[in-house]
């Protein structure tokens, strides 16, 4: 997919108004991705209305963003008013919950940008797809479009899509080669990168401290085939909780919670794990547990979540036996 083909699509249906659509509890890396691309887009149709829009809101870091960013989400956009749709960083539209079904309603047509591993009842619905589940950031994706645009993003532009993957990266821990070449060209952009990530940096709260140490104590460890996994619940901040179930010693995790009626898990894994035990999370574990919790699951190699209908133990009982059983067969 190439920038050429957005902007025909766009024109073709001589649109006025184009969505850029973010997930649920929008991060730094889809708000930034879709600042990336409205600016880009904005540069070739400047008669467009182009909107940012994050029905299902955003995240503490990105409020954070949005203060010292010039960047406008609109919290309940006008899907039905949209004559082009762009979903950025999501491999799924139920991640968008009861806004999904307007979509699929929609005869907008639907374009997907995005770094998870794809969803195919998602790609059946866009007329472009634009996915590499390689790539460590979603704002990796916008840059590539700028280069091959021969554009250069302005210092606002290129501050973005910088934060965006530093934040999907864990502060460049999971960044690839690609991803430091890109970083590289947005720091000649005139971004001071150590103040950057500085000015973004949020002091852990209290109570995401306290999650996390639940979540330690209360930590079913399990080993299989010599990797040590991790299984625990917290009712908030599961994905803070997993992480850090990792960065102490687990080789994978995996930390449920409740939250109207729906559970949901977050699963962390080092990169060992990955390569030599041959488990992607989002497509080994999450997908295949979201279908068990009639939900929805995915993400990446080493990160992924899951959300459906489901009690928290069994939930955690039919994660650990995806798990054995991907391990087996792999070992």
């Amino acid at each position: 997919m190439s920038l050429k083909e957005i902007i025909q699509i766009i024109k073709e249906q001589k649109a006025s108004f184009v969505l850029l659509l973010c997930h649920r509890s929008a991060d730094a890396d889809a708000i930034c991705s879709a600042y990336g691309l409205q600016g880009l887009l904005k540069r070739f149709l400047s008669d467009v209305v182009i909107e940012i829009g994050c029905p299902q809101g955003i995240n503490k870091p990105s409020k954070t963003l949005l203060e010292q960013m010039p960047i406008s989400v609109n919290l309940k956009p006008n899907i039905e008013s949209a004559e082009v749709i762009i979903f950025l960083d999501m491999n799924t539209i139920e991640q968008l919950d009861e806004v999904a079904d307007t979509i699929k309603k929609s005869s907008a047509p639907k374009i997907i940008i995005d770094h998870h591993a794809p969803n195919s009842d998602t790609t059946q619905i866009c007329k472009l797809c634009m996915i590499d589940d390689k790539a460590a950031a979603n704002c990796e994706l916008i840059y590539r479009l700028f280069d091959e645009a021969e554009v250069r993003p302005n210092l606002n532009e290129a501050k973005a899509l910088f934060v965006g993957i530093a934040f999907d990266t864990r502060h460049f821990a999971l960044a690839n080669s690609p991803t430091f070449e890109i970083i590289a060209k947005l720091v000649v952009e005139g971004i001071d990168a150590q103040e950057t990530l500085a000015q973004f940096a949020l002091p852990i709260e209290t109570s995401e401290r306290v999650a996390k140490l639940k979540a330690c104590k209360r930590a079913k460890i399990v080993k299989v085939e010599g990797w040590i996994i991790a299984l625990s619940h917290v009712s908030a901040f599961q994905a803070q909780a997993a992480k850090s179930l990792v960065d102490i010693g687990a080789h994978v995790s995996a930390v449920a919670g409740k939250k109207d009626e729906k559970v949901e898990v977050s699963l962390r894994s080092i990169r060992q794990f990955n390569e030599k035990a041959g488990v992607h999370l989002g497509l080994d574990i999450a997908a295949p547990l979201g279908e068990y919790l009639q939900g929805v699951g995915g993400g990446h190699a080493m990160a992924a979540g899951v959300s459906g209908k489901g009690e928290i133990q069994e939930t955690l009982k039919q994660c650990l036996a995806l798990l054995k059983q991907k391990i087996n067969k792999t070992e």
